[in-house]
């Protein structure tokens, strides 16, 4: 009480502070009338995700679009053992070394796939023909990581979304991918500044972390997101993946009635 000024300063902060995470817990309902589509993003580091345990997930959970970063060729080879292949048989994928490969995986068959150039990391986009929402653009991003300066992530979350402001504007849209970018980025947050959310702050699921998960303490940022253009979000949740060092994201969305 003898500090008021501090106290009146800390109290700005602190009202500011809630202003801003707010709205990650404020559910926000309306659209989404056709089908029900499970899409998980999951990041495999490189050879470290236990193939079963993803299969097992994406299985139990009747996922049916799964967007992946991380891909390496060996991964694909494991995945393939695994089952994946099975539950999920269309796919276009781009596996590279290390952290540059990525992928999608789906229960619905795909075209117009495209890869997109001048990225550090691999971009992808499909079209997925899912019934009852007609053609369904997919992409899975995973944008550099600030470790290779500031200025090339942010150049890259900018031109990644450029690439989305251009997707088809009649259909639904589907992203999923490790932003390297939490809520809390502006220049993530322009991404949700026009016909996209992002699927935890539609359900108003609060801070899903996602990220690191092979340390001592518990993963404390959400860098891992799902976005919807033309949909609801039901649910979003974590799940865990064993030998990642992210946690998967997995997410029920009500996708609007597109055209046929």
């Amino acid at each position: 009480m003898r500090r008021w000024i501090s106290a009146g300063a800390a109290v700005v902060v602190v009202a500011a502070a809630v202003w801003t995470q707010a709205p990650l817990y404020v559910h926000r309902s309306g659209g989404g009338e056709g089908p029900a589509v499970m899409v998980m993003q999951a990041n495999l580091l490189f050879d470290g995700a236990d193939p079963r345990a993803l299969v097992d997930q994406v299985r139990a959970r009747n996922i049916g679009v799964l967007t992946v970063n991380e891909l390496t060729p060996a991964e694909v080879e494991g995945l393939g053992r695994a089952g994946l292949d099975q539950v999920l048989p269309y796919r276009y994928l781009s596996p590279g070394r290390t952290a540059a490969g990525t992928g999608i995986w789906s229960s619905y068959p795909l075209s117009e796939t495209v890869e997109y150039d001048g990225f550090v990391l691999n971009q992808l986009s499909a079209t997925a023909d899912i019934p009852g929402a007609g053609p369904v653009t997919v992409y899975a991003f995973h944008p550099v990581p600030p470790v290779f300066g500031t200025q090339v992530w942010a150049d890259e979350l900018s031109r990644l979304h450029e690439i989305l402001e251009r997707s088809p504007s009649d259909r639904p849209v589907i992203v999923g991918g490790d932003f390297n970018a939490t809520y809390d980025h502006w220049q993530y947050r322009a991404w949700l500044s026009g016909r996209f959310a992002d699927a935890a702050v539609q359900a108003g699921a609060g801070h899903l972390v996602t990220y690191p998960t092979d340390k001592w303490w518990p993963p404390v940022v959400g860098i891992d997101h799902i976005l919807i253009a033309e949909g609801r979000t039901v649910t979003v949740e974590t799940a865990d993946l064993p030998g990642s060092d992210h946690r998967a994201l997995v997410a029920q969305i009500r996708l609007n009635h597109g055209r046929q």
